[in-house]
């Protein structure tokens, strides 16, 4: 339970930081899409947040890796149909889960408490058909 604690409050206190100094919504969808503009006035913050993302990861797997354990056993295929469709749902929403759900609802975004909402409803729902269909539920 202590790392749930931890991890939100670093998760609060960075999206906090990055508004209070960069002026920014720290939504990866919104970081991601400002990267394909290739604004030279404006990549180089979001390249470096983009690296400390990936690279965290690797960090974490090289010295905690069993914080990272499988708890699937999706296939490769899986995995990119999923993404596939997070990336067609953060289009369709106008923002992610890390925007809506962690920047929007901490200032109070009726737009951003609605997204969310929807995407948990959906989650939930994504997950029953996907167990439903491979015969799990």
């Amino acid at each position: 339970m202590i790392n749930a604690i931890l991890g939100g409050v670093l998760i609060g206190l960075s999206v906090s930081l990055m508004l209070l100094f960069n002026g920014r919504v720290t939504g990866i969808s919104g970081i991601v899409a400002g990267i394909m503009r290739l604004d030279k006035n404006d990549i180089s913050w979001r390249a470096a947040f983009i690296l400390g993302l990936v690279f965290g990861g690797f960090l974490l797997k090289a010295f905690y890796p069993q914080s990272l354990m499988q708890i699937s056993s999706s296939g490769t295929g899986d995995y990119i149909f999923a993404g596939l469709l997070v990336g067609f749902g953060t289009v369709l929403g106008n923002g992610c889960t890390s925007g809506h759900g962690v920047c929007g609802i901490s200032r109070f975004s009726v737009r951003s408490i609605l997204s969310t909402v929807t995407f948990i409803f959906f989650g939930i729902l994504s997950v029953i058909a996907y167990k439903a269909l491979r015969g799990e539920l």
